[in-house]
């Protein structure tokens, strides 16, 4: 085929077309994006918002799909992402790049089986298990009974049978009776329905495409499971970056409950011989007996008694299988609906025999720094009714990225925020990477420089893009020197007098960022009682809604947690004021976390500042990150936690924040919410 245009020329055809105006940022990233590709080498880039990444990675990724005839895989964090680039950025930017590519680019979106509706499934007379405390509910009960019926009702009219698409939505139990997951799927050949399927297609129709959207997500079960989900590609883009490890590491966590043990053993019942269904209850019998004496806490060694509970559990899961699944057999045997029980219940006894196995043979290394696994017991409140479940989550994902992503495909990784105390080797570490990266600053040195021959043979180079937005001139960055350090209590009294005293000041327009629901909660019902501008907190309703209703209307605050720190975009006058009530560092108790940190210090490192500071920039870099969305906003972002001015990390944690005006001077402060509130 002829030589296609360069990558300036093709984000120049772009940008005109969809209307939009060129930026530099924009123009340095697209160019280092087509140089990573070129060169086969690895590339972090930080672009601030309102720079137009999502063009600069998917026009270069579109000319080496066409050139080479290869898919690119583009992977996000969030549904809200993966929706823009599909139903948005991709169709506007394949019509506009027709001509110049000389074809229309194909795109498609793949998700995991379990997003899909399965028409065996709805077509079956295969009733889910009803959950432990839904059995005496009889609302809980007849709702799923509705959605259900609701669902059957959509099955006849969607043409993809994708979950995103129907609203309203359902609950994850009324969907898990039309859904099944890969391992509960029979497969397309011993399915009636597998012509028709929907996840089926999907797959197919990725597999003849130049850009496949997916989540991280499903990027790590591609990743881990060594089953090829994904179709071949050689480049690799992540947007929304920072969330990658957190993404894997929650596909790479197992738990064992004695509630899921039981279900495996009903879904058993009349495919295998009673006794060993009997078995595998009181084997779940027993779990339940020895978890309820144990505290929940990370394992350091295997508490008295517990080994014995596992191999009972594992045995009775393995003969279980061996029932279902003899030796020779050559699968699920007789009529569809037999087959797909008998499938669904191996699903279920593999999943309880692999936590099984996992958990007893995670502390056959004698150091917990050196292990591969972290164990802990949760004990979780479920509508009221206490639930203790063994989880096991991996120390590190570094290796496996590093082995099963970045050791077979050009990774692109992006997003606003990468950058934490001033590098990119704080992410990078725990992306697998080596720290000290060769680091690119301008057009020229993106493109066409020689990479860096590094000793380590993982080669990677990082670039901060800047941002359209000035900062210093448009936002204020406010550390409430003068309040007392935050303590376990709850919000001090001089919180709350701070808290009223700026969002006066604004006039509403207040979003507020707290540390835990406890306090976001608290705060609300104090603070309605002392302004007169309307406070909503997340809870009252579902977040989407509240986020609308907060951006309709000016005088509105909006009050939340965590989702909140990294899922609101209200660009304009509704948002002229942020709060932070304090460093969201982790947990002190946070087990996962906690391992981490002294799996540094064993090493010789500061795991403080390589865990639990760097969780906590990431997190600040994200939620002061809320206050300017467009290059119009004004505003401050005020930071109530005195320790960012006064401890000695301070520093750190500032430099990974946007560079915003500081001080720490309440007056001047009010005055100049104030002066906004007044234009």
């Amino acid at each position: 085929m002829p030589e296609l245009p360069p990558v300036p020329e093709l984000l120049s055809t772009a940008v005109q077309a969809l209307g939009g105006k060129e930026r530099d940022g924009q123009v340095t990233m697209a160019t280092a994006v087509d140089h990573a590709i070129d060169t086969k080498e690895h590339l972090a880039v930080q672009a601030g918002t309102g720079t137009g990444k999502s063009l600069a990675y998917l026009v270069p990724s579109l000319r080496h799909a066409v050139r080479t005839g290869r898919t690119v895989i583009v992977s996000t964090a969030t549904i809200a992402l993966q929706r823009q680039l599909v139903d948005r950025d991709l169709p506007r930017l394949a019509d506009a790049l027709s001509g110049k590519l000389g074809r229309q680019a194909k795109f498609a979106i793949l998700k995991g089986r379990n997003n899909y509706l399965c028409l065996n499934k709805i077509n079956s007379v295969l009733p889910e298990e009803p959950a432990e405390a839904e059995l005496f509910d009889a609302f809980a009960i007849s709702r799923l009974g509705r959605e259900v019926q609701r669902l059957n009702e959509w099955a006849s009219d969607t043409e993809t049978g994708d979950r995103d698409e129907l609203a309203p939505g359902v609950t994850d139990r009324a969907w898990r009776q039309v859904s099944v997951s890969s391992r509960e799927c029979l497969g397309k050949s011993r399915c009636s329905f597998g012509q028709d399927c929907f996840a089926e297609r999907a797959r197919a129709e990725s597999a003849q495409s130049d850009i496949v959207v997916t989540n991280h997500a499903l990027l790590a079960i591609d990743a881990i499971s060594g089953i090829q989900i994904l179709p071949e590609h050689d480049v690799v883009v992540i947007d929304e970056a920072h969330e990658l490890v957190d993404r894997v590491t929650g596909v790479a966590t197992a738990e064992l409950a004695p509630a899921a043990i039981s279900a495996a053993a009903r879904r058993c019942t009349k495919l295998i011989d009673e006794r060993e269904v009997d078995r595998l209850e009181g084997a779940a019998e027993a779990w339940h007996e020895i978890l309820d004496e144990l505290p929940g806490a990370r394992w350091d060694t295997m508490p008295d008694g517990v080994a014995p509970a596992l191999a009972l559990v594992r045995d009775a899961a393995w003969n279980a299988r061996t029932a279902l699944n003899p030796p020779g057999s050559t699968g699920a045997q007789g009529d569809q609906d037999a087959a797909a029980a008998r499938t669904q219940a191996l699903a279920a006894i593999d999943e309880v025999h692999d936590s099984a196995v996992r958990a007893l043979t995670a502390f056959d290394e004698p150091d917990p720094a050196a292990r591969r696994d972290v164990i802990w017991l949760a004990a979780d409140d479920i509508r009221g009714v206490a639930r203790k479940t063994l989880r096991m989550a991996p120390l590190s994902v570094g290796g496996l990225l590093r082995a099963r992503l970045f050791g077979t495909a050009t990774v692109v990784l992006t997003s606003a925020t990468l950058q934490i105390g001033g590098n990119f080797d704080g992410l990078a570490i725990t992306w697998g990477l080596p720290a000290r990266s060769s680091a690119r600053s301008d057009t020229g040195a993106a493109n066409g420089a020689e990479a860096p021959s590094d000793a380590d043979t993982v080669r990677w180079s990082s670039l901060d893009v800047g941002s359209p937005f000035d900062h210093a001139k448009s936002g204020i960055l406010y550390v409430a020197k003068h309040l007392p350090a935050p303590g376990r209590d709850g919000l001090a009294p001089a919180y709350l007098d701070e808290i009223e005293r700026l969002i006066t000041a604004a006039g509403g327009r207040t979003l507020g960022l707290f540390s835990s629901m406890r306090a976001a909660k608290a705060a609300t019902e104090a603070l309605r009682e002392r302004i007169d501008t309307p406070i909503l907190c997340q809870g009252d309703d579902s977040t989407g809604a509240l986020v609308r209703k907060f951006a309709d209307d000016p005088e509105t605050s909006l009050f939340g947690t965590l989702s909140l720190w990294q899922g609101v975009d209200v660009p304009g006058p509704s948002l002229s004021l942020v709060i932070l009530d304090r460093i969201p560092f982790p947990r002190p108790d946070d087990p996962l976390l906690t391992a981490r940190q002294r799996a540094v210090e064993s090493r010789g490192g500061n795991g403080f500042m390589a865990v639990a500071a760097n969780h906590a920039a990431l997190l600040l870099a994200q939620g002061t990150g809320r206050l300017l969305r467009s290059v119009d906003d004004r505003g401050v972002v005020a930071i109530l936690d005195s320790r960012l001015a006064t401890a000695r990390y301070g520093g750190y944690l500032r430099a990974s924040l946007p560079p915003y005006w500081e001080t720490s001077n309440p007056e001047v402060v009010v005055k100049a919410l104030q002066r906004l509130t007044a234009n």
